[in-house]
């Protein structure tokens, strides 16, 4: 440990995750059998580079707002040996010399769209998923400690999810490995942007399952074990389940988070993620490395991440004239 390191706190310390979600008398997701009960009120974003659709809206006799995402699925080559047949039929646009242009159509079984339901949703999630501009924050140490987190403490989105996955009480059936070591464990599952029926979009994501690490940050000397632990056994797992050896697949963190609870994403090196861009993504070997070099690193550092105009963490920092819209 570097000269001057802190003391890593003992597991009784950690800070215990608070849920702020209350229970509905009946959820959604247990009734949900189609869209004949669904109201669209607005699209909120469009994103030709990825074909997903966001759409805002609500249910028949359902308070609360409903946010719809819809995903194309990518190709790959078992699905297209079933859809190149007699029933998929093919509408000409036009033609010319040795080029025809059809609009094709698959059988449905093959034609599926990748659909997720965000029911109740809140002011946050809409923010999430609206379209609109954005700006990168430079975040030195004291910007963290004056601006964002105590917007982070303020304003949060439920965990309610991660503590059902950590405590087995949903998700079990998707769990690809779990260590259960309370301080250097962790639970790997499919990405919700992965439908685990196509290696060429793996998406995996390691959960920990010691509480009290927000983000980036909050990483210093005491996490390497940890840290080390997710990616030698992440490694381990998906070379013996997908067969895809280290060298294919880019393990690392986001800054900032989409939910403030540490975990590690895991894609296929081939498969452009959402998310793995230079001011977004932090390289899981990079992270270790620069720890090793220096214990609080990540407390010293200035680090860069993008912020949507919506969002209040925006506002914070306008009013303090470090960034303003056009």
């Amino acid at each position: 440990m570097a000269d001057g390191a802190k003391e890593c706190e003992p597991a009784s310390k950690k800070i215990k995750i608070q849920s702020d979600i209350q229970e509905n008398d009946e959820n959604i997701h247990t009734v949900l059998k189609d869209f004949s009960e669904f109201q669209q009120k607005r699209i909120l974003s469009i994103n030709s580079q990825r074909k997903t659709i966001c759409i805002e809206g609500s249910f028949n006799n359902k308070s609360g707002t409903a946010i719809v995402l819809l995903e194309k699925k990518p190709f790959n080559e078992e699905s297209l040996k079933n859809t190149l047949d007699y029933s998929c039929t093919l509408h000409k646009e036009f033609s010319n010399d040795i080029y025809g242009f059809y609009e094709c159509f698959p059988s449905v079984k093959y034609n599926g769209i990748k659909t997720t339901v965000i029911h109740p949703a809140t002011e946050k999630h809409i923010k999430k998923y609206q379209s609109q501009d954005v700006h990168l924050i430079e975040e030195t140490p004291e910007l963290y400690n004056s601006v964002t987190l105590p917007h982070l403490q303020k304003e949060k989105f439920s965990l309610q999810w991660v503590i059902n996955i950590l405590e087995h009480k949903s998700e079990t059936d998707r769990v690809v490995f779990e260590d259960s070591n309370p301080e250097i464990g962790f639970i790997l599952l499919p990405d919700l942007k992965w439908d685990a029926k196509q290696i060429e979009d793996l998406y995996l994501i390691a959960i920990v399952h010691q509480t009290g690490i927000k983000s980036l940050r909050d990483l210093n000397s005491c996490h390497l074990p940890l840290l080390k632990n997710i990616k030698e056994k992440g490694i381990k797992a998906i070379k013996e389940k997908y067969n895809i050896p280290s060298s294919q697949l880019r393990i690392y963190v986001h800054y900032q988070p989409s939910f403030y609870h540490l975990h590690v994403h895991f894609t296929y090196l081939k498969y452009v993620a959402p998310g793995i861009h230079a001011e977004r993504s932090h390289i899981l070997s990079s992270v270790i490395d620069n720890i090793e070099l220096m214990h609080d690193y990540y407390q010293k550092a200035t680090l860069s991440f993008v912020v949507k105009e919506t969002e209040t963490l925006f506002l914070e920092y306008e009013k303090r004239g470090i960034v303003k819209k056009r």
